[in-house]
């Protein structure tokens, strides 16, 4: 394995440990977990958690500090995200008329992961 492929097997996992980390947090937080890792063409969403009535699309991002973290979700990023949002609903109508949240949850190498609720919001 080239050094290069090991850095990227390395960067999977940790970020598949990020996904976890926060699917405890956000279980812990009184969510479920409905789907983690949705993709379709249009993207993917790492989390997809509800409590109640309100369905929340979850972004995790993991740096070497949570500030940074948050700066990784970019404009582009967030758009494929909406647009993955609106292929779930599609195929799931058991959730139409729910209140839909985009969130993040981030986190550095010695920072606890952070509940970014209602970090941005699709452009329309």
């Amino acid at each position: 394995m080239t050094s290069r492929h090991k850095r990227g097997a390395d960067a999977w996992r940790r970020g598949r440990a990020a996904e976890r980390l926060a699917a405890w947090m956000l279980r812990a937080k009184g969510f479920w977990i409905v789907a983690e890792r949705f993709a379709c063409p249009q993207g993917e969403v790492d989390l997809i958690v509800r409590r109640g009535r309100l369905l929340v699309f979850v972004e995790v991002k993991a740096r070497h500090d949570s500030a940074a973290a948050a700066e990784a979700i970019t404009w582009r990023q967030r758009q494929r995200i909406a647009r993955a949002a609106e292929i779930f609903l599609q195929q799931r109508p058991e959730f139409t008329g729910f209140d839909l949240r985009f969130d993040a949850v981030v986190m550095g190498i010695r920072d606890r992961p952070r509940h970014m609720a209602d970090a941005w919001r699709p452009e329309v």
